[in-house]
């Protein structure tokens, strides 16, 4: 069986959606592309003249050889080298004087399948960038890439040695960190937060650690009802991410 990556540190991508949206990135460098038959039509008629490299044709065994056990490759993966890493700073810059943004920030969430979900929700409700911690936080390999489903192209990864600290760099930046509790006297609804809002999300087991409870402006809950309270990580944020645009 494979790995997530090859020899060299390029991660190995697959199932269409990862794949496609690779392909259609410019800035991704592309060493290698296997498709089955069918996979390799489908991608023709998604992409047209737009990926720049030829399928090498292979049967479906042959890829699942390549990648990690289990992973639901749909027929296509392809070698990619990892995207140049983005920093806090590169984020701020690029937003320049936009009075309204959002910013995602992860404490202590590990698990790749999360952290794409995550990627995925913050690509479909137009958020910024997605923060990490670098310490314990997981490569972007094939398995969030695939959880992401196109998203680690779209939406930058930020990396941060000390999470406080970027949340205070974000605060001179004009952001309002808030910081989702189960706990919290009030709703996120209730904040009625517009202009430039950091939503941070801890681990479901821990949650937020308390120097990152400390550095958010806010706390607030979701409005849950019923007999399960509590929600997955990449549920909690995609319905916050929710909440925040629908308040504008």
């Amino acid at each position: 069986m494979g790995s997530d990556e090859a020899a060299g540190g390029a991660p190995w991508l697959w199932g269409y959606h990862a794949v496609e949206a690779a392909l259609r990135n410019p800035v991704r460098k592309i060493q290698r592309l296997v498709a089955t038959e069918e996979a390799a039509a489908e991608l023709e008629s998604l992409l047209g003249d737009a990926s720049s490299i030829e399928p090498q044709i292979v049967p479906r065994d042959a890829i699942a050889k390549l990648l990690p056990p289990g992973a639901v490759h749909q027929g296509v993966a392809l070698l990619a080298k990892p995207l140049a890493p983005w920093l806090l700073e590169d984020v701020i810059r690029h937003l320049g004087t936009r009075e309204r943004a959002i910013v995602v920030a992860l404490d202590q969430v590990t698990d790749p399948h999360n952290i794409g979900a995550i990627l995925r929700s913050a690509a479909a409700f137009g958020a910024a960038a997605v923060i990490l911690p670098d310490r314990n936080a997981p490569e972007v390999s094939g398995t969030l890439a695939k959880s992401a489903s196109g998203a680690v192209e779209h939406v930058p990864l930020v990396r941060v040695v000390n999470l406080a600290r970027a949340l205070d760099q974000l605060k001179k930046a004009g952001f309002w960190s808030v910081g989702l509790a189960g706990e919290a006297d009030a709703t996120l609804a209730s904040h009625k937060l517009g202009g430039r809002v950091c939503l941070v999300l801890g681990s479901e087991g821990d949650g937020l650690r308390r120097l990152t409870r400390e550095s958010c402006d806010l706390m607030a809950r979701l409005p849950t009802q019923g007999p399960v309270a509590s929600l997955n990580v990449s549920n909690a944020a995609a319905i916050a991410l929710y909440e925040l645009v629908r308040a504008d």
